[in-house]
C-alpha cells in the first residue's frame, strides 16, 4: 500500500467519530489546537483528524481509516519525544493518551500499563506496594515511547533499561491483527519492541517486570561552581568507574537559576549538578556516596533519603512544555581530560539560560544483557551524552542550534558512533543506523519486511523495510 497526502472530508470524518468509543477532532474544532501540541514547541503540525482512542477497537478503526483514506499515520502516546513524531502534516494521529490503565500484580511483581500512562502515573500505582520498573529521568514522559526506543534512568544500571523488563506486549499490526508479542508466543516481536521503536505496529498494552523500590531512595543533587567543574569531573568519571549498580550519578552542566538552595552570587552563573540516586541499602549509599559528597567546594548538597516519586520529578521543572527544544546526543567511549575540557568550553558558550547537557554513565545490569535479549544496543559505551538546548523565542533559533550543533561536532572525537534513539530529532536514516549494531539493524529490517512492509508506521526513528519502491518517510 503506497500512502497519500489524500484529506478526508468532513462526512467521513464524523463517520469514523461516530464509530470510535472515543472521538474525532479535526481541523476548526474546538479542541483541535491543543490536541495537536505536543511537549516540544518547535513542533507545529496539523494533521488531517486526530482520533482519541480508548479502546484496541478504536485503534483498529483508525487504522482501518487511515489505510481507506491513505493518510500518513502517527501514533502519540505521551506526545513528550523530542523529534515530534507523535503527530503529522496532513494524516491521522492515532491518539493513545486518553488509555490510563494500570494493573499492578505485587505477587507475581508485574505491571500490565495501557499505552496512554505516563512515567508518573506508574510510578504513583507501583509504589503502592514498592515496587517499579526502570523508567526514565522526567516523569511527564509516556511509557510508551520510551519503553519503545529504550528506557535510560536511575534504575537502569541496577535492573536494566526499560525495554529489558519488558516482558509481554499486546500489538495491532499493519493490517489490523491484534498479537501478543512475548517470550512464548512471538518472541521475535517481543524482541524488536525491546528498542525498535514504534516501527511495528501500535502497542496497546505493556507488561512489565517489577523491582522492590522505596519508598525511599537516597537521592538528590551536589551543586559545583562552574569555575570548580574541571576538578569535579575528572573526580566523577573515575568515581563512576567503579560505582555499583546500584548507583547512577549523572553530571549535568547547567545555568543555575534563582533558588533558595543557593547562594544568590551564584545565581545566572555556570554550574555542574552531580543528581544522583543510590537504590539501595541507604546505609552502604551513604558510605559508597561519601568521597563524591567529600570533594570540593560545593554550593549545595542536596541529598537526603526522598520517597522515589520524588525523585521521579526532581527534573520536570527544568524541562516543562511548550519551549523550544533541539537536542543532539552521542554515546561516548569514555571521558578523557581532553574530553572535560572541550565540554566546559561549550558549557561557558552556552546562548540560553535553559538549555545544559549532560553524562549520564552506562554499564552494570543494562550492560549485561546481549543482543539476542532485545534489539536496544551499544551497552558497551561509557556515557551516554546529551545536549539539550531549549528556549521560548522562537526567532532566536539559529543561535541556539548552532551553539548545539558545535558543541556536538567537538565532542565526537570522543564518541562511540552509537546513539540512544530516545534521544534523536529529526536528523535522517544514517543517524537511526547508528543507534544499532549492523547486524542488530539488519534483523530489524527483516521484522519490519514481515510486520510493515509498506511502511505504514513511519513516523518514527524510521526502518524502512527493504522494498526499493517505497517512498521515503514523511
Amino acid at each position: 500500500m503506497q500512502l497519500t497526502d489524500t484529506i478526508p472530508g468532513d462526512a467521513a470524518v464524523r463517520a469514523l467519530g461516530a464509530e470510535l468509543a472515543g472521538v474525532a477532532i479535526a481541523p476548526g474544532d474546538a479542541d483541535y489546537d491543543r490536541a495537536r501540541a505536543v511537549w516540544n514547541a518547535m513542533i507545529d503540525r496539523r494533521p488531517a483528524v486526530i482520533a482519541r482512542c480508548l479502546n484496541v477497537s478504536d485503534v483498529r478503526t483508525a487504522l482501518s481509516f487511515a489505510r481507506e483514506h491513505g493518510l500518513p499515520i502517527a501514533v502519540r502516546g505521551g506526545g513528550h519525544n523530542v523529534a515530534g513524531n507523535a503527530v503529522c502534516d496532513g494524516g491521522i494521529v492515532i491518539d493513545l493518551s486518553p488509555m490510563k490503565g494500570i494493573h499492578v500484580d505485587p505477587r507475581a511483581r508485574t505491571a500490565r500499563v495501557q499505552p496512554g500512562v505516563t512515567l508518573g502515573e506508574l510510578d504513583r500505582e507501583t509504589q503502592v506496594f514498592g515496587l517499579a520498573t526502570p523508567t526514565g529521568l522526567i516523569s511527564m514522559t509516556g511509557v510508551a515511547g520510551l519503553t519503545l526506543g529504550g528506557g535510560l534512568g536511575w534504575l537502569a544500571r541496577r535492573d536494566g533499561t526499560t525495554c529489558d523488563n519488558l516482558l509481554a506486549a499486546q500489538v495491532v499490526l499493519a493490517n489490523g491483527d491484534v498479537v501478543t508479542a512475548g517470550a512464548d508466543d512471538d518472541p521475535d516481536l517481543l524482541w524488536a519492541l525491546r528498542g525498535g521503536g514504534g516501527n511495528f505496529g501500535v502497542v496497546t498494552s505493556f507488561e512489565y517486570r517489577l523491582h522492590p523500590v522505596g519508598p525511599h531512595v537516597l537521592a538528590g543533587a551536589i551543586f559545583h561552581r562552574g569555575g570548580d567543574a574541571q576538578e569535579v569531573l575528572r573526580f566523577y568519571r573515575d568515581f563512576t568507574a567503579d560505582a555499583p549498580d546500584e548507583l547512577t550519578v549523572n553530571a549535568v552542566l547547567l545555568t543555575a537559576q534563582e533558588a533558595p538552595f543557593l547562594p544568590p552570587e551564584a545565581h545566572g552563573t555556570p554550574a555542574l549538578a552531580l543528581a544522583l540516586c543510590y537504590a539501595g541499602d541507604p546505609e552502604r549509599g551513604e558510605r559508597v556516596l561519601r568521597p563524591l559528597r567529600a570533594l570540593g567546594r560545593p554550593l549545595a548538597d542536596l541529598v537526603a533519603p526522598m520517597p522515589y516519586t520524588a525523585l521521579q520529578t526532581m527534573f520536570d521543572a527544568g524541562y516543562p512544555p511548550r519551549l523550544q527544544n533541539y537536542w543532539k546526543s552521542s554515546y561516548l567511549d569514555g571521558v578523557p581530560d581532553a574530553a572535560i575540557d572541550v565540554a566546559l568550553d561549550g558549557a561557558r558558550r552556552m546562548t540560553s539560560p535553559l538549555s545544559s547537557f549532560y553524562l549520564e554513565p552506562m554499564g552494570g545490569a543494562m550492560a549485561r544483557i546481549t543482543p539476542d535479549e532485545a534489539a536496544f544496543g551499544h551497552r558497551d559505551a561509557a556515557f551516554d551524552f546529551n545536549i539539550l538546548s531549549v528556549w521560548s523565542d522562537p526567532a532566536e533559533s539559529d543561535e541556539h542550534m548552532a551553539w548545539t550543533r558545535a558543541l556536538w561536532e567537538a565532542m565526537q572525537p570522543f564518541a562511540s558512533g552509537g546513539v540512544y534513539v530516545n534521544n534523536l530529532g529529526d536528523e535522517g536514516a544514517d543517524r537511526v543506523r547508528a543507534a544499532y549494531a549492523p547486524d542488530v539493524y539488519d534483523r530489524l529490517v527483516s521484522l519490519k519486511d514481515r510486520y510493515d512492509p509498506d511502511n505504514v508506521f513511519r513516523m518514527n526513528q524510521n526502518i524502512r523495510p527493504s522494498r526499493a519502491d517505497l517512498s521515503p518517510p514523511a
